[in-house]
């Protein structure tokens, strides 16, 4: 099989689908793949290594998505990009239909096979292709709280762990998975006080014995939220349903309840986000502010530490790719359910239940 591996062109987005040691893996199995000129730079990796690994470098996008068969990338399509997905093709990357309609149509108008990282998922409901990036945006969404926290930067003026005889920050996460673990993890070594939010009690019961004494476990709901808000600094939003729009948890007027300067950071912005006031930023305009509060909503966290992400996701999708090379899309799903399972459109048709039904489009299963 032939793979492409294009430069990603999204605002900021600095990470590339494979590096030269993945591009190595997939040539012993006697695929040939592309890689357009610059595409991994940003993530640390140059052309020359690319090559040194057994890709071909070609100049342009139009070049790698014409001579393609599979194209493998970090983000969703843009615009500039819809028109080179041609019927048949295979695209693997994050896709995050749910949040985007204009995405959505297209791809059904392009005809390719659009295999979605975040909705590949093993039989115990885990996320192999999300758990990485989740990791990175859960450890970061502390890292940017923190930083917007700052008088500066429009927000309270609060060190995120105090210094003796200061209080420390309050930390709220809503969403007890993958982020909310890492970014529980993060701002509790920061020396925060934290509150995690769920509403599985086994999950919670489980954050309860692995956490820090400074993190305590919340059962989720909105009478609890609006509790917290009043005295918060930072609000985490880390909610997932998988393929799916991501419910709002904090809305407009819930804004009202938390002081001046406060921060929400989105880390769900890309399916749709979880506060209602949140629209999504870019890493070169990263924040606004509705009703006093600051609101980070990055629509793709990882892009800032590419050299990090990039080989945290290539170790995870390497598997799936080296599958779908070697048997061709329709086995390599007929043989790991897991698989199957992120395979959102099928030339034209949408297969995926929960994006056909956010927009009430026509629900076309694969009889495997």
């Amino acid at each position: 099989m032939i793979l492409g591996v294009p430069k990603e062109i999204k605002n900021n987005e600095n990470r590339v689908g494979m590096t030269p040691s993945g591009v190595a893996e997939v040539v012993k199995h006697g695929h040939s793949v592309y890689v357009q000129t610059g595409a991994g730079v940003h993530s640390g990796f140059s052309d020359e290594a690319y090559v040194a690994a057994g890709a071909c470098i070609l100049p342009s996008a139009q070049e790698v998505y014409a001579a393609a068969e599979m194209i493998v990338k970090v983000k969703e399509p843009i615009s500039d990009e819809y028109r080179l997905i041609r019927e048949g093709q295979v695209v693997f990357t994050y896709f995050h239909f749910a949040a985007d309609r204009e995405l959505t149509e297209a791809m059904i108008r392009q005809g390719g096979i659009c295999i979605a990282y975040e909705t590949v998922e093993l039989a115990d409901r885990s996320l192999p292709l999300l758990i990485p990036m989740s990791e990175v945006a859960g450890r970061m969404s502390v890292q940017e709280g923190a930083r917007f926290l700052e008088k500066p930067q429009g927000g309270k003026g609060k060190l995120l762990g105090g210094v003796p005889g200061v209080s420390p920050a309050r930390v709220l996460i809503l969403g007890g998975g993958i982020v909310g673990y890492n970014a529980a993890k993060v701002a509790a070594g920061m020396g925060a006080e934290v509150t995690i939010a769920d509403v599985n009690l086994s999950r919670l019961r489980y954050l309860d014995d692995v956490l820090p004494k400074n993190v305590r476990t919340l059962y989720s709901s909105e009478q609890h939220i609006r509790q917290e808000l009043p005295s918060v600094d930072l609000v985490i939003g880390s909610v997932l349903i998988p393929g799916d729009k991501t419910p709002r948890l904090i809305t407009r007027d819930m804004l009202g309840l938390m002081q001046a300067g406060t921060v929400l950071v989105d880390v769900a912005i890309d399916q749709g986000g979880c506060f209602e006031t949140s629209h999504p930023t870019t890493h070169e305009n990263p924040v606004y502010v509705v009703d006093g509060i600051v609101h980070y909503a990055v629509a793709n966290i990882p892009g800032a530490v590419p050299y990090t992400s990039t080989v945290a996701l290539t170790n995870a999708t390497l598997p799936y790719v080296l599958a779908l090379a070697d048997k061709g899309w329709q086995k390599a799903c007929r043989d790991n359910a897991a698989l199957a399972r992120g395979v959102n459109m099928v030339q034209g048709k949408v297969v995926y239940k929960a994006v056909a039904d956010v927009f009430g489009l026509p629900y076309e299963p694969v009889d495997w």
